[in-house]
């Protein structure tokens, strides 16, 4: 989503951190999905018709925790609009035989079969995991290292605390990215040693940047802007900081 408006990911985080706080989105960003909690409430169906054409949609949603509360509160509001409304919610979910179907279930069911972008997901990180040399000496990849040679080179910089599945997902898809590249610092590492250099000299050359490091003069009214892991291990970010979009100041 900060790619696609063309933001920071800590400018989208903290605009989205304000809309969850006031309880107006939450999101999966694992799963991708995102829930208007009172969309209905200000857009009601208009009628139960209207309801049994969220079928196809519905199908198409991510399965995962988030899918499950959306639909158990879904059903709530639908039962305040009137009974067959929430039948017609019913005849989604169960089919029109009123039996439970693999679909979708009000709720939350322990075991969820992945949809088909979830399976491609899990083969892309299977793919960044398997070994990238004969020798196997890049994967998997050096998370935990990776974010020791940050947090030495960048001291300015946020801490990172918390090595999550999203962290790990973009810190694996990065060092997978830097392997195959044929530009300074990169050029095709193929071994470990030679990839946690080559990443050493990338978090070298982002130090050097005063705008990275919130070192730049901040905008009137704004603090500065410091550049944490999530940013320099983000698509977005990953490419401005190896193109040298931060470094202005310096030849």
């Amino acid at each position: 989503m900060a790619e696609e408006l063309d933001w920071d990911v800590e400018a989208f985080d903290e605009a989205f951190q304000e809309v969850f706080e006031n309880g107006m989105a939450k999101a999966d960003f694992k799963a991708r999905l995102v829930w208007l909690p009172n969309a209905l409430k200000h857009n009601k169906p208009e009628s139960p018709n209207v309801v049994r054409s969220w079928r196809v949609e519905l199908d198409l949603l991510p399965e995962c925790d988030l899918k499950n509360e959306a639909i158990s509160r879904i059903r709530e509001i639908l039962e305040t609009i009137g009974p067959s409304y929430s039948q017609a919610f019913d005849e989604v979910l169960f089919g029109d035989s009123r039996k439970p179907s693999s679909k979708a279930s009000v709720k939350p069911s322990v075991k969820t079969m992945p949809n088909q972008e979830q399976e491609q997901e899990q083969e892309q990180e299977q793919e960044q995991q398997k070994a990238l040399s004969p020798d196997g000496d890049l994967s998997p990849a050096p998370i935990e290292d990776l974010v020791k040679i940050y947090h030495e080179v960048m001291p300015l910089n946020p801490k990172c605390k918390v090595l999550n599945n999203t962290r790990r997902t973009a810190i694996r898809s990065r060092w997978l990215e830097a392997s195959r590249l044929k530009c300074a610092p990169f050029s095709g590492y193929s071994t470990r040693r030679a990839g946690l250099d080559a990443w050493r000299q990338f978090f070298e050359v982002c130090a050097e940047s005063l705008f990275l490091t919130g070192r730049s003069p901040p905008a009137p009214g704004r603090p500065p802007f410091v550049a944490d892991i999530d940013f320099l291990f983000s698509p977005s970010g990953f490419a401005k900081c190896l193109e040298n979009k931060y470094h202005r100041e310096a030849a």
